[in-house]
């Protein structure tokens, strides 16, 4: 039977001759490949519509020792140290950051998540955990902003303190959002002296604080104008990204006034985030002190620090390790309280190493100098077995 030239089952003579039988349509095999078709187009719609997530992948990565651009694309040292004498470094300690892909706005297609899934360098994040809806963008960009001072900051009381100098500190509000219970109550400029009768020296422990405090109103003691004044904010309760699980605020962004004997400044340019802490102060003990603090070896790592050398959790962390391990590295020196999100994960040709504060971590580098056993160091699977 000759069938018509437009690949229809549907015969070309319609009326059967003699001996031939009826020629009937299979019509449920082309129901059948109509609803996979229109399927396969919805599928394929539904993939360019926008997901309730956004991606995070690995971002750039900057050596504390060498170089960056200014905003006017000039090259300049990330740290600068003046008033101290300084030494020549070699190698690299490279701070690691995460990119976000998407925001409220403009979230990731399914299409771009379900690429995502099959790539161990990204992370399918819900967008409320980023970018939460009580916080806009100004404030969420003004509060990294903010973060990013301080781990500045405290990564050169650090490195300071663990070279032995003397510094002092004081703790400043630098920000009030606008639905925050400080609204009122606390003015930018003030430098909170005491906390529920507890005088204070880092920002650190005005969280620890607050969060002892479940709640109950906090009895503040600030300094506004040269005068010593008295204030009660009761906290409020927030999830976000920080605490995907809740914790207790004073709505306000916190940075810390330390009195340095030496300037050091550090350059670096749409970062935001508290996690370059770590390798801040590092990169400033080597930069302050004779010889390679890391053997000439190209290491990497991320974390907060205290200015007593404490060194806090981040997020993004697998993300760091593909950024790192991409750049070159061969060390990573990683918080231990990210160690359960961080065995299982680790990219080959890269040696994950736990620390929990700054003298941890200074040992991990002398192992590299040749001067202890690498093999001794705390990995994050002996972290966990402890």
């Amino acid at each position: 039977m000759a069938l018509l030239d437009n690949g229809s089952d549907a015969p070309l003579f319609p009326n059967p001759g003699p001996g031939q039988r009826p020629v009937r349509r299979r019509r449920g095999v082309g129901l059948g490949t109509t609803a996979i078709a229109v399927a396969l187009l919805a599928l394929l719609g539904m993939s360019f519509l926008p997901s309730g997530s956004v991606i995070q992948q690995p971002g750039p990565v900057y050596d504390t020792l060498g170089t960056v651009p200014n905003s006017e694309g000039e090259e300049l040292p990330l740290i600068t140290v003046t008033g101290a004498e300084t030494y020549p470094t070699a190698g690299s300690l490279d701070l690691t950051t995460v990119q976000v892909r998407g925001n409220r706005e403009h979230m990731p297609s399914w299409f771009e998540l379900v690429l995502s899934w099959f790539d161990p360098a990204r992370a399918i994040v819900p967008v409320d955990a980023v970018f939460p809806p009580e916080q806009t963008l100004e404030e969420r960009n003004e509060a990294n902003a903010v973060d990013m001072v301080n781990s500045q900051q405290d990564g050169i009381a650090a490195a300071l303190l663990a070279l032995g100098y003397d510094i002092g500190t004081q703790v400043r509000v630098v920000s009030i959002a606008d639905a925050s219970p400080s609204v009122g109550l606390l003015e930018v400029g003030d430098v909170i002296r005491e906390a529920n009768g507890e005088q204070l020296d880092s920002n650190a422990r005005l969280r620890e604080i607050i969060q002892e405090g479940a709640g109950a109103p906090m009895h503040l003691v600030v300094e506004r104008g040269g005068a010593l004044q008295e204030v009660d904010v009761t906290p409020s309760w927030v999830v976000d990204k920080a605490a995907p699980d809740g914790s207790w605020r004073l709505g306000v962004g916190i940075t810390h006034d330390y009195e340095f004997p030496i300037d050091v400044t550090i350059q670096l340019d749409n970062v935001g985030g508290p996690s370059a802490g770590q390798m801040f102060a590092l990169g400033i003990i080597d930069v302050l002190t004779p010889g390679e603090l890391n053997g000439g070896r190209q290491v990497a790592g991320t974390g907060t620090i205290r200015a007593d050398g404490a060194i806090g959790p981040i997020g993004g962390i697998r993300q760091k390790l593909y950024g790192a391990r991409d750049a070159g590295a061969e060390f990573f020196l990683a918080p231990a309280t990210n160690c359960v999100e961080v065995v299982g994960h680790v990219p080959d040709g890269l040696r994950v190493i736990a620390v929990e504060n700054l003298e941890d971590s200074l040992e991990a580098l002398g192992a590299l100098r040749g001067e202890g056993d690498v093999d001794a160091l705390a990995s994050c699977e002996t972290v966990l077995a402890r």
